[in-house]
């Protein structure tokens, strides 16, 4: 029976969700698609988080009965997997050109995934269980896996650092998100940093106090992200 399951419940056959025809089954003609429902589920995530996206909160989006959305989705992983799919679809696969230095290529695409992540706060959420690749993701891999070809490694290999570099960015735009929520609050930062402070002072910490007094280095999120990444993927081994 469908229901409105937490996400890694039901099983999905890839098959049926990714190579079936987009519309329903069973019963009268569509007065949706499963696109159109698939945008109203992101365009709800993307104003009110991901634990606000429910069936029946979809369905009243839409404009349609709860039970009709069942045939499109019929449960809340396979609507995870239909948004994450269908924000991949942001990412240039044509436009973007490889420039045959994979290194800079793989920086390249890290940042592309970000600046989605960061248009679509709850992605990195939605990535944390296992998703299963529709056509926009697998398009994208593919675009991935190509910029790896110079680096000679099998292709487990490179699936793996696909995967690590996905998990990087994921992580890192959460953190981000986590960052950016301490500093609306001055005085919970302020905070933190007498603490910090106190601890670095109290001669039990010497590693941690040389830490915080070594020089500041640009704390832009941009800025971070990209010295984050080039630590990432200067440790990758291409041979």
């Amino acid at each position: 029976m469908p229901r409105d399951g937490r996400a890694g419940t039901p099983s999905v056959d890839p098959q049926q969700l990714w190579l079936s025809s987009d519309q329903p089954r069973r019963g009268r003609k569509p007065a949706y698609s499963r696109e159109a429902i698939t945008a109203a589920a992101v365009a709800l995530a993307d104003a009110e988080g991901l634990e606000a996206v429910t069936m029946r909160a979809v369905a009243a989006r839409v404009g349609a009965g709860v039970m009709s959305l069942y045939s499109y989705a019929p449960d809340k992983e396979t609507l995870l997997n239909l948004m994450a799919d269908h924000v991949s679809g942001e990412l240039p696969t044509t436009t973007h050109v490889l420039t045959g230095d994979w290194r800079a290529d793989l920086k390249a695409i890290a940042h592309l995934q970000r600046g989605l992540m960061l248009r679509h706060p709850w992605l990195p959420a939605a990535l944390a269980t296992r998703r299963i690749p529709g056509p926009n993701t697998l398009a994208f891999l593919e675009h991935a896996l190509a910029a790896l070809r110079p680096t000679g490694l099998d292709g487990a290999a490179k699936l793996e650092i696909f995967a690590q570099l996905t998990a990087f960015v994921a992580g890192h735009v959460a953190h981000e998100a986590a960052q950016a929520a301490v500093s609306q609050s001055p005085d919970r930062a302020a905070a933190e940093a007498r603490y910090l402070a106190a601890v670095a002072a109290d001669g039990h910490h010497p590693e941690l106090a040389e830490a915080l007094s070594a020089p500041g280095r640009p704390l832009t999120p941009e800025a971070t992200f990209a010295r984050f990444l080039d630590r990432l993927v200067g440790g990758l081994d291409a041979g």
